[in-house]
């Protein structure tokens, strides 16, 4: 009884550990695949939700750094790109602009004729100058844009309509547009500024109190650039060949010949020449006798430092006047032509020494300033 109690509980045992071991094989091959499983779930995490994560949280601090604060001197991609356009775009529209401006605002040449030029002329001169020559230019400093636009036809005029006109319409139109530049700069500088020390030697209304008046002051006349000096050079004194001309250009001033209140015109330029003479020596700033002191004084524009040699190359004479000097007698020989015939005969056989007079360079201003 016994020995098959033992042997019973020997089978039992038996029996237990068979199955213990069966369980433990299941335990490890159930615990094996477990690695695996996990093995193949971790790179799929890592592709779908570690690496997009980190790409975005190093990408929106970089964004939101370079956005708020940029540094200079770091290489960012996205700010670069709006300093680089900033940079390359910014000066393109300046240099164009500064290039074309010129082209874009300059006036098309001019074609007129010159009788029409003459006419806009007068319209303007017999509004604003009285017929002894002297100018408003009290109102004429309210009126610059007037002149202005009148000076633009000067400016913009065609020199081939230029070139097409007569000799006695380039002349005409030189001395219009020498009278009317001269008006200009007046204006430019009224009214006159004068110093005391300059006051010892002109009085405060003298044009002389004018920097660079005939020669540092320009202006365009068939776009191109002149000064009132170099009109006269190049085509009152070498050019035209017409001494006359000097009796008829403005100075501005009262020991000047007095400006007429009309434009010369080509048509009658010949006539008006003449009685601008007329009227220059009559007024008693250019020519005076004095029996009684037997002498004869003669405006400073006859002088030789100033016009003398233009009129001896045209009227100079060895057959009167033999006792003066070369320019003289051509000066006398020239007004003897305007003069009256009591004057022309004193000059002819009179005996007398000349003498230039102090010239007066008062502005010519209507009303005084």
């Amino acid at each position: 009884m016994k020995r098959i109690i033992v042997l019973s509980a020997a089978a039992s045992v038996m029996f237990l550990v068979i199955c213990g071991c069966e369980q433990g094989s299941r335990g490890v091959a159930t615990t094996q695949p477990a690695p695996a499983v996990t093995t193949e779930s971790q790179p799929v995490k890592a592709k779908e939700t570690i690496e997009p994560n980190q790409a975005k949280i190093e990408k929106e601090p970089v964004k939101t750094e370079e956005a708020v604060q940029p540094k200079p001197g770091e290489q960012q991609t996205p700010p670069a790109e709006p300093n680089i356009k900033q940079e390359t775009i910014a000066p393109t529209p300046i240099q164009p602009v500064e290039n074309n401006a010129p082209k874009s605002q300059a006036a098309p040449a001019l074609h007129i004729s010159a009788a029409e030029l003459c006419s806009n002329c007068t319209e303007f001169l017999k509004k604003y100058v009285d017929r002894q020559g002297m100018v408003d230019y009290r109102t004429l400093s309210h009126k610059k844009m007037e002149l202005g636009n009148l000076l633009d036809k000067f400016r913009n005029l065609d020199p081939k309509e230029y070139n097409s006109w007569s000799k006695e319409n380039k002349i005409a139109f030189w001395i219009n547009a020498y009278n009317l530049n001269f008006i200009r700069i007046i204006l430019d500088n009224y009214p006159i500024e004068s110093t005391r020390v300059l006051r010892i030697f002109w009085p405060p209304n003298s044009i002389r109190h004018i920097k660079g008046l005939w020669d540092g002051h320009k202006f365009i006349v068939m776009d191109e650039e002149f000064t009132l000096k170099e009109i006269d050079t190049r085509f009152f004194q070498k050019e035209f060949d017409e001494p006359r001309v000097f009796c008829a250009i403005f100075y501005a001033s009262i020991s000047g010949s007095p400006l007429l209140n009309e434009a010369y015109c080509g048509k009658n330029l010949s006539n008006q020449l003449d009685s601008q003479v007329k009227k220059f020596l009559a007024g008693g700033n250019a020519f005076r006798i004095s029996r009684e002191n037997q002498k004869v004084y003669l405006s400073s524009i006859f002088d030789d430092s100033w016009y003398g040699q233009q009129f001896a190359a045209k009227y100079d004479t060895d057959r009167k006047f033999k006792q003066q000097e070369p320019v003289i007698r051509a000066v006398l020989n020239f007004l003897t032509n305007y003069l009256s015939s009591q004057d022309v005969d004193f000059l002819e056989t009179g005996n007398y020494t000349v003498e230039y007079m102090r010239y007066d360079w008062t502005l010519n201003e209507l009303g005084g300033q």
